[in-house]
This record gives C-alpha cells, structure tokens and sequence, in this order.
C-alpha cells in the first residue's frame, strides 16, 4: 500500500461553517471533521449537516479528509454513520473503541459502502489500553476496515485520573503499547492532541516525543501548529539522503544476497533497507503533495 502522509491532522469544529471553509487553504495532511466532542448537544445536527455538506462539495484538494462521529450508543451516532457513508470521506473516525465488537458493529454497517472508505478508532479509554492487542488484531479483518489509530490523550488522562505534565511519563504506556500494538498488524499511529496551542516550543518538544515513539503524525486544534507538526514527522533532508544510500547499495549486484554489508564504517542489514525504503517514499509522497 503506498505510503500517504499523515504528519498532521487538524480537528475542525462541525459547527463552524468559517472554520471547514478554511481548511480548505491549510497545509494540514489529514482534516478531520468533528461532530463529536467539540460539538454541543443542541448543535450536533447542524453541524451534521454543514459537515456532509463540505466533504460531499469537495475542493480540499488532496487532504486527507476524516469525519468523527458520534458513538453508536449515542442519539446521534447512526445517523452519523449513515450521512458520512453518503458524503463518502477517506475514513470515519470512530469514537471511544474499547472492544472489537464496537468495530464489527461499524464493519456491519458499512458492508455496502465504498471500499474506499476506511475506519479509523480513538483509542481514549482504559479498557481500550487493555485490549489493544485484539482491537488492532480486527485490521485483518477486510469488514472492520481498520486503518488507523487516534490518541485520545486528554479523555485517557480524564479516565487514569493522570497527570500529563512535561514528557507524559504517565502516559508513555499508553504512548508506546498503542503504537507496539499498531505495528504489529499494520496500522497507523496519530498522538493525541498538545492543549497549550500558544506555546510552539511545548508543542513541538510533544512531537518530537512522539515521532521518537513511533508515531506517524500528531492530531491538532489550532492551524498555528500544523507548520511545526509537518516539519517534525518529516523525514530530514539527511535522513532522506542516507535511506537512498542504503538502497543504492544493497541493490548493487555485489550485495544482492548478502543480509548485512558495510555502508561509510557502519554495519546496515536488510531490515534497515526496509526502514529506508519507506523514508524515501514517504519523503517523496510528502513533496508530491507540497509541489505547487
């Protein structure tokens, strides 16, 4: 499947007709449409609408763009789930997954909808953490449509009664088991969202953390931190230029079965082939995307 940027997914209120317009100007890789928790009760339907109005409309060139609904056991979430299919976004991000059986539920529902669509989960709770290993399991299944995983960071930290201070110890275990849990059945990892959204300096030392955890990119609530986010989850222009070396060696008749070889007085093996050839191809998918 071919590599597709995810360093930065902007949240923008279903309600704020301005705010969904303007999305379509933003350097945001993913923007995803909220109809959950930023949306109050007597504005969910209006939101609903002015949403599925904006994906189905178009012109957000080649964003990636997700719709949050509300959960299923809410009074909203069928609705939800049956208007997003109609609108026909790249993923419906689905709140609060705690147990596969939430997945199954949704795969049911979307049994004759466009492949195209995906499902994304928010892993935000407690018994979410507990059972990552058979949530992330359900990607193998083709009905689930499992693609990739949210951090709901500020819910987990409601739920743990945890206190996210500088460099989240506390959550570094719900950080990396999700991540480990992710990659183990090929599914991408977004952080969860960085509160503080006046302090750059805060937000951009998270998303080092994150990428240094594995992540693929960072989930946002203001435009201001796209900039940092995308510059962070990109691979450097030195990272990039050492993948291609890699490459270029292993793929020179002398190497081809060899399993480790000698690159400039450092031992690189197979496995750091494959690791640079997904830098090279993200790095080349992100400048396809930022080309004028």
């Amino acid at each position: 499947m071919a590599v597709r940027p995810r360093r930065s997914a902007l949240y923008m209120p279903g309600p704020n007709a301005r705010a969904l317009e303007k999305a379509k100007t933003l350097a945001a890789d993913v923007v995803i449409f909220d109809l959950e928790d930023a949306v109050a009760p007597d504005a969910k339907e209006l939101a609903r609408e002015q949403v599925m109005a904006a994906v189905a409309g178009g012109g957000y060139g080649d964003r990636e763009l997700v719709i949050r609904i509300n959960g299923l056991d809410t009074p909203w979430g069928e609705e939800d789930l049956a208007k997003a299919v109609a609108a026909a976004p790249n993923a419906i991000l689905i709140p609060k997954v705690s147990t596969v059986s939430q997945l199954t539920e949704v795969g049911k529902r979307l049994s004759s909808a466009p492949e195209a669509i995906q499902v994304w989960a928010m892993i935000e709770t407690p018994l979410a953490i507990l059972n990552l290993r058979e949530i992330a399991a359900a990607a193998r299944d083709p009905s689930t449509r499992l693609s990739c995983f949210v951090l709901g960071t500020n819910d987990l930290a409601k739920e743990t009664r945890a206190d996210l201070v500088e460099n989240r110890s506390a959550a570094l275990y719900w950080l990396s088991a999700t991540v480990t849990a992710a990659r183990a059945y090929s599914i991408d990892v977004l952080d969860g969202v960085y509160n503080a959204f006046r302090d750059i300096e805060g937000f951009r030392r998270e998303c080092l953390q994150g990428r240094q955890l594995g992540m693929d990119g960072k989930t946002l609530i203001h435009p201001d931190q796209i900039g940092p986010a995308n510059e962070i989850f990109s691979p450097t222009a030195e990272e990039v230029e050492w993948a291609r070396k890699i490459l270029a060696a292993f793929s020179e008749p002398q190497n081809q079965g060899k399993g480790a070889i000698n690159i400039d007085g450092r031992m690189v093996e197979r496995l750091h082939a494959e690791m640079a050839r997904r830098t090279v191809e993200l790095a080349e998918a992100i400048a396809t995307r930022e080309r004028p």
